[in-house]
């Protein structure tokens, strides 16, 4: 499939794009601004200039009405016409070639043999001197612009390559390379490396560190041999057309994911980008048995060839100018078994393998700045990838953590922020009431059902997250939340506090409307607060960021009590203390409830209601409350008429007071015997 080239005043001006399929019905627009498309580097170039369309065998380009600059093409101005392959048109300063090309990557057999071998180690190279320090300067200040404009893989390819086109003026040819079935080079084997490990998800900030291949440099005057099939494939090319071409190819790789439109050359090495300056009359073929030596040992290797052919036969002859080539792996996770492979020419006669051998002693130092400056690169887009899948890998758990986990686990250890570890906290239980009615009123409506139960789970979990809490647990339709790990936090209380009334004002809301998701819910909730042992707990097959101990417990049962006692949110004593202590009334009140011995508790203790401010949301006023709490008061003394008086004194339609009622009323309004104060629950 042919490309189309854009190439403007300056080198670094400059793409490559692949033609959509003829058959697709996609039209592109080419332009400053354009998807995609943009010559942003182009101010005669108008935001939409002109569209395209190949039809597989012809381009059509129309320049749109409003475009205020012409179209060029064969040096005549045209609105519309058809491009064949070869040829090109002109908007502004910029370019614009239709090539078409192949690549055939070339078996040690099928080549010249290399006359020499050497092989560079990084530490070698980043301790050497630029002898052009001022020039190569000046092409890497480009990278934050090239790292922050690459928003996918193909377009960071492309970037890149550019990148060294410009560096290495000697170079005829280079290409980002990879070769899937290749090891990552210095990368782990050990199996809790692997992405989606439970190693790895819990150690989401730390990054793979690059070891140093050691300081050696190697000459081999032997003629290396390998096997490999060659494999000749379409790759778009620029025939008759001296400049700049590339191909590119995807895949998924290292956890990303590639495009779809690129080529696989020999036993599944990929071109993932390529450029070439001369390719007037010539194919370009990439030496197998170079790549797999690179990545083989990791390290960034020369090969230089002669051009004296020893066989007669044309199938076996190297690459036309092509004399010698270099290939650097990048070491990094997210890079397997990828390299750089960059080759040019001796820019000069052919010369026999003496005279080879003399050249490449004196190549092999020019070549060091080449091979220093590729090093920087791979290095770069292998660190930028590597971010990238980090990146991904974090996102993918994000679900799984709430951000203020997320935040812990930042810049500090997994390991220390998530080993268990005791902590206080205020842990807050919410169960959803009206589902056993809602699930025998939707029995044809499952899938409906699940949505609604799903968006109402939805409400619980965001006011936990929203005010920076982590949501611990799901038990069916309820969800736990807790507040004060992994920081510390003196105002747990008012959050868990603050999330209860949110999510209770959200159901009563949904409530009044028919036709609502929520309409027919209610929520019940439970807070504690108090020490427990928070972080990874579970077992050596499944664990969960949760909180284990008694408070977690109480929590779950005055949930649970909120159905008895006819409250929507109930509350311990320690919470309850500093609810009035830490929040004003205008934001929440609180009610003592009763004195209460659950099933199952040896110990009676004092449940209270959180309550939202005085106002349209409660139909209780400050003084509703403080006559409930003097029947409470008269109660727990023994003098129930006088409690049954101050019952009268609340509302009707304060349902809370209703336990209590009915509580002093079967017992005549007169204490047992046997009463000590407190009230036996008969159910969980």
């Amino acid at each position: 499939m042919p490309d189309l080239i854009a190439q403007g005043p300056r080198s670094q001006d400059r793409w490559r794009r692949a033609l959509p399929m003829p058959d697709s019905g996609e039209r592109v627009t080419l332009g400053r601004t354009s998807s995609g498309w943009a010559v942003p580097w182009d101010d005669r170039v108008s935001r939409e200039h002109a569209d395209i369309e190949w039809s597989g065998t012809l381009l059509t380009v129309t320049r749109k009405l409003h475009a205020r600059n012409p179209i060029f093409y064969k040096g005549v101005r045209k609105d519309q016409f058809q491009v064949s392959v070869g040829d090109h048109f002109v908007i502004g300063q910029t370019t614009f070639s239709l090539v078409d090309q192949r690549i055939r990557l070339v078996a040690p057999g099928d080549s010249f043999p290399a006359v020499t071998e050497h092989t560079f180690a990084a530490s070698q190279l980043r301790q050497a001197r630029y002898r052009d320090a001022d020039s190569r300067i000046e092409v890497l200040s480009r990278l934050p612009e090239i790292i922050q404009g690459s928003s996918t893989d193909n377009e960071l390819f492309r970037r890149m390559v550019n990148l060294l086109v410009e560096g290495i003026p000697r170079a005829s040819f280079i290409a980002i390379i990879a070769e899937p079935t290749s090891k990552p080079v210095n990368a782990t084997t050990n199996d809790e490396r692997a992405p989606g490990s439970q190693s790895e998800k819990l150690k989401l900030a730390r990054y793979q560190s690059e070891s140093d291949v050691g300081a050696r440099v190697t000459h081999d005057v032997s003629i290396f041999k390998a096997e490999a099939e060659s494999i000749e494939i379409t790759a778009s090319s620029n025939h008759g057309d001296s400049g700049w071409s590339r191909s590119a190819s995807g895949r998924e790789v290292g956890g990303l994911s590639e495009s779809n439109d690129g080529q696989q050359l020999d036993q599944g090495i990929r071109v993932l980008h390529w450029d070439s300056r001369n390719l007037v009359g010539q194919q370009f073929s990439p030496s197998a048995g170079l790549i797999r030596k690179s990545l083989t040992s990791g390290e960034s290797v020369l090969h230089v060839w002669s051009r004296t052919n020893p066989r007669s036969d044309s199938s076996y002859t190297q690459t036309e100018n092509i004399d010698w080539a270099f290939c650097t792996p990048l070491r990094s996770e997210a890079c397997p078994g990828w390299a750089i492979y960059v080759a040019g020419d001796f820019s000069g006669p052919m010369l026999g393998p003496n005279a080879a051998r003399d050249a490449t002693i004196a190549l092999a130092d020019d070549v060091e700045d080449d091979l220093k400056f590729t090093e920087l690169v791979a290095t770069t887009l292998g660190s930028l990838r590597q971010t990238r899948l980090l990146q991904r890998r974090q996102d993918s758990l994000r679900p799984f953590f709430a951000p203020v986990v997320r935040q812990a686990l930042s810049n500090r250890d997994p390991d220390v922020v998530l080993t268990p570890r005791e902590a206080n906290v205020s842990v807050l239980f919410c169960d959803l009431r009206g589902f056993s009615k809602q699930s025998e009123e939707s029995a044809e409506h499952l899938l409906e059902l699940l949505r609604r139960v799903s968006d109402a789970l939805g409400v619980m979990t965001h006011h936990i997250l929203a005010r920076d809490g982590v949501v611990g647990d799901f038990h069916g339709d309820a969800a736990m939340g807790f507040w004060g790990w992994p920081f510390e936090d003196a105002k747990s209380v008012v959050s868990a506090a603050h999330a209860a009334l949110a999510i209770q004002a959200e159901f009563e809301a949904a409530s009044v409307i028919g036709d609502h998701p929520l309409a027919g819910f209610r929520a019940g909730l439970g807070i504690a607060t108090g020490k427990v042992v928070a972080g990874r707990i579970g077992t050596v097959d499944q664990v969960k960021v949760t909180v284990f101990g008694p408070v977690v417990n109480l929590a779950a049962r005055l949930e649970s009590m909120t159905k008895q006692l006819r409250a929507s949110i109930l509350i311990d004593e320690v919470t309850a203390e500093r609810v009035r202590r830490e929040i004003p009334t205008s934001s929440a009140r609180v009610r003592r409830v009763a004195r209460v011995l659950p099933v199952g508790m040896r110990t009676p203790l004092m449940v209270s209601e959180l309550l939202p401010p005085e106002g349209d949301r409660s139909v209780l006023t400050d003084a509703h409350i403080e006559a409930y709490e003097h029947a409470l008061d008269a109660l727990h003394a023994g003098k129930w008429s006088e409690a049954f008086n101050w019952l009268h004194r609340v509302p009707a339609e304060d349902r809370v007071k209703d336990f209590l009622t009915v509580f002093i009323a079967q017992h005549g309004r007169m204490p047992p015997s046997d009463w000590q104060g407190f009230i036996k629950l008969l159910e969980k």
